[in-house]
């Protein structure tokens, strides 16, 4: 069964803030995979758990149609209000019931979302709609994140996993133990032919403390927390910054670090003959 989260709009809103997309060297990758076979075509991609369409917005400028599907109408309308692109559109719908024909895409994208479908529906589903030679990329990230600034990484790091740590105990089970395993256990179940596997896929970017706090406070092991307990939520993540910043010897949470996020993603591509 799907699970249903990040659907309140103020954590949509909180959501297309501070989420850092996949990089455009990422879905590079998942381009090049995709040209990869002489068959694939460019017409129609489709962005799976699209939440407010950071990822769904780096399709938009390789295929003549991008369609970005969630099923959080909060999270449609952050992507709708944020993304003015002509050549893409959203709708709300489960994973598991893609609202496409047999054979009618080129594309189909989940980014960081697989995890809370119904893995195996979903995957039928992704088969169906696929044109033949088409292309299915599934990629994640771990939270584990890794910040620099100057020569006090190190000690950012360790306050960052002890933040990790205090949000653990509020891990939803559908993430697991570790995220990667299900990721690995799909891939090497996935009946296809053609396929590529990536453990490690390091995106840097420049952001500001505080949008690395927004961020974590973003994930569902937050959100957990804060309908659990407001206050101790509150008090971890203020907490937190403020250590960033001592650490840092700096007072302004605008100061910018690299964080360095570690996806992981497959790549499969449909057989002619399925």
């Amino acid at each position: 069964m799907a699970v249903r989260l990040f659907e309140d709009k103020e954590h949509a809103n909180s959501y297309w803030k501070y989420r850092i997309s996949p990089s455009e060297e990422l879905i590079d990758k998942v381009l090049q995979f995709h040209r990869s076979n002489k068959n694939s075509a460019n017409d129609l991609a489709v962005d799976v758990g699209c939440g407010s369409g950071q990822g769904t917005l780096l399709l938009a400028p390789h295929f003549t149609r991008v369609v970005g599907i969630d099923i959080s109408p909060a999270q449609l309308e952050m992507g709708r209000k944020h993304v003015n692109v002509s050549n893409i559109s959203y709708r709300e719908s489960p994973a598991e019931e893609l609202p496409f024909k047999d054979g009618s895409v080129d594309l189909v994208t989940t980014m960081s979302a697989f995890h809370w479908f119904d893995h195996s529906r979903f995957l039928q589903e992704a088969h169906r709609v696929l044109k033949p030679h088409g292309c299915l990329a599934v990629l994640n990230y771990t939270m584990d994140m890794e910040l620099s600034y100057g020569d006090c990484s190190e000690t950012l790091n360790h306050i960052c996993k002890e933040f990790y740590a205090a949000l653990h105990p509020f891990r939803s089970p559908c993430l697991g133990s570790c995220p990667f395993e299900l990721y690995k256990k799909t891939y090497d179940s996935l009946q296809y032919p053609v396929k590529k596997r990536q453990d490690i896929f390091w995106v840097r970017k420049p952001v500001p403390v505080s949008g690395y706090i927004g961020m974590v406070e973003t994930f569902s092991t937050y959100q957990t927390l804060l309908k659990k307990d407001p206050e101790e939520a509150r008090r971890l993540s203020q907490d937190t910054e403020q250590r960033l910043l001592r650490a840092m010897g700096v007072t302004s949470s605008e100061t910018e670090v690299i964080v360095g996020i570690k996806y992981f993603y497959f790549l499969a591509c449909k057989p002619a003959n399925d």
